[in-house]
């Protein structure tokens, strides 16, 4: 056992125990209600209450798995995800939220699977990233590339386009949202969080790149205006 770790995440919740959002609980000890519904990638260099300052409980409903996949399958037909269904259903939550990641592993992974037909070993990564990989492959067709060949190799073209297949999984998630009984009366934004200068700006900005299945980058300067302009970007 890594005692000092162990030894460290008490210190931090000590930390927590005394800070002020430990004292917000009490105010919502017998409830919640927040406004939105994160799903984002699991991975540990994106933190969803960071990337919108949450330092108190109750704003942001968090779910996270690798791919910020919002379906999942019950027998064998797809469906929301609990995650995602629940606060939809049961707290008033009424925006969805889904967040992509540069550099995404999960995509990475995915898109090696298509080219390669090698799968991760772990049972439940492979299942993961198979729900990825018909995805993966759409967008390979989309953005006119077989997935096997191409003018560069694989290793001249890898961050680029698993970048542009990073936004294209926002927006097929957002479809399979909006597609839903859970999501149909909600607002469903899409977002790409970029810490490797794809979109051209400063690490950490969440760019936006889908409302409502709206695409349309005036359409979405419009909806955040003049001040949020320059978070509105596609690299597809």
């Amino acid at each position: 056992m890594n005692r000092d770790l162990l030894v460290d995440l008490l210190d931090r919740n000590d930390e927590h125990v005394s800070s002020a959002a430990a004292a917000d609980l009490a105010a919502r000890r017998d409830g919640q209600r927040p406004p939105v519904v994160s799903v984002c990638c699991s991975d540990s260099r994106v933190s969803q209450e960071g990337m919108w300052a949450v330092d108190r409980p109750g704003f942001l409903f968090t779910a996270g798995n690798i791919g910020n996949r919002v379906s999942d399958r019950v027998d064998g037909e797809r469906v929301l995800d609990g995650s995602v269904a629940y606060p939809l259903a049961y707290t008033d939550t009424d925006a969805l939220a889904v967040v992509g990641h540069t550099g995404c592993g999960a995509v990475g992974a995915a898109l090696s699977a298509v080219r390669t037909g090698d799968l991760p070993r772990e049972p439940g990564v492979r299942a993961d990233v198979e729900e990825l990989m018909p995805i993966v492959e759409a967008g390979l067709d989309a953005l006119g590339r077989d997935g096997e060949t191409g003018a560069e190799t694989a290793a001249e073209e890898g961050p680029s386009v698993r970048n542009r297949l990073v936004e294209y999984n926002v927006h097929e998630q957002v479809a399979i949202a909006r597609e839903t009984d859970e999501a149909a009366d909600a607002d469903v934004y899409g977002f790409v969080y970029d810490f490797h200068g794809a979109y051209g700006g400063p690490d950490g900005a969440a760019y936006l790149v889908n409302v409502d299945g709206e695409r349309d980058l005036d359409a979405l300067r419009d909806r955040v205006g003049s001040e949020h302009a320059d978070r509105v970007d596609t690299l597809l």
